[in-house]
């Protein structure tokens, strides 16, 4: 798998989630997505993005455009310093949530997503990978 290119993105206020959703749709079709691709990579990216100023306290979003022979791709990294997860699979069940929300988000952003990866460590911080392929 071969990196065409990349960019790094500060989350530090609600803007700049809002910044995450533009940019991944701008990739998106850049990169030949389908529409209803581009709306599953962004839906996805934004629910993280927001994850990441909430929860994490902001971080770095990191999009990469990726080939891989055949396949065109997507690859969005979301990485924060705050508290962490302490259970992970509490926090991928739906309807589980720390806040107002309805406890869709990681899971949610799981199933729009092709590859799902998420570390996380109380106390060290949250990274989260999602790549979606055409």
């Amino acid at each position: 798998m071969v990196v065409l290119r990349d960019e790094i993105r500060e989350v530090r206020a609600a803007h700049d989630v809002v910044a995450v959703r533009q940019m991944v749709r701008e990739w998106a079709v850049a990169s030949g997505f389908s529409l209803v691709d581009q709306t599953k990579i962004v839906t996805a990216a934004s629910e993280l993005a927001r994850n990441t100023l909430v929860h994490g306290g902001g971080g770095r979003v990191r999009l990469e455009a990726l080939n891989d022979g055949d396949r065109r791709g997507l690859r969005v990294v979301l990485e924060d310093d705050g508290p962490g997860i302490p259970d992970l699979a509490q926090a991928l069940r739906d309807g589980f949530t720390t806040g107002n929300g309805l406890g869709l988000g990681l899971g949610g952003a799981k199933r729009l997503s092709n590859q799902f990866e998420i570390d996380s460590k109380p106390g060290q911080g949250t990274r989260v990978s999602i790549t979606r392929w055409r």
